[in-house]
């Protein structure tokens, strides 16, 4: 009963999956913050997704085959999202202070108008069927290849590319027509 890989140690495991947290931290951390919105819970949906990576890490080594690991982090990432929005749902929660802060003390015309343009998108984008929202993410604020999106998503590359094109068309049409106007293009 040879195995094929032989066993790491646990010192090597960790040196692999800190050079692996390093790597992917500012990936999930910007996945979970565009999926939830707010800085406090994609904080703590990071690190869930880590502390759960770290529990599955040697066997996902041994089932990539050599693939990036990058797909399977946002899959744990996705999968800890659903759960939370699925546990919010049954009992909602309510802010107990609205409080934001300003990093600058002035305001001009074309930040107010930045401002509400940004919105207008982030509103769009959460507007968006979950699968539509999810490879936007990945796609535009991840910089994630289609392939790459197809693992995470557990799909084929052609039907990633078309879930990608419908995805932008409805958000460019629900902020072009919830928009002002002011067409830019």
């Amino acid at each position: 009963m040879a195995d094929q890989q032989p066993q790491k140690s646990k010192t090597q495991l960790d040196a692999e999956f800190s050079e692996l947290y390093r790597a992917h931290l500012r990936d999930v951390y910007s996945y979970a913050y565009y999926r939830v919105g707010n800085h406090h819970d994609a904080e703590d949906l990071t690190e869930q997704t880590f502390l759960q990576a770290y529990r599955h890490f040697e066997r996902a080594q041994r089932e990539s085959n050599g693939r990036p690991l990058r797909p399977w982090l946002i899959r744990i990432a996705h999968n800890l999202a659903a759960n939370l929005y699925r546990d919010r749902s049954r009992r909602p929660v309510s802010p107990i202070d609205d409080t934001s802060e300003l990093v600058a003390s002035h305001t001009t015309e074309e930040l107010v108008e930045g401002r509400d343009e940004l919105a207008r998108v982030l509103d769009g984008v959460q507007r968006l069927p979950d699968d539509r929202r999810e490879a936007l993410i990945m796609r535009f604020a991840l910089g994630m290849d289609n392939r790459e999106i197809a693992r995470a998503m557990g799909r084929s590359d052609g039907a990633t590319k078309v879930l990608i094109h419908r995805a932008v068309k409805q958000l460019e049409e629900m902020v072009g027509v919830s928009g002002t106007g002011a067409g830019n293009d």
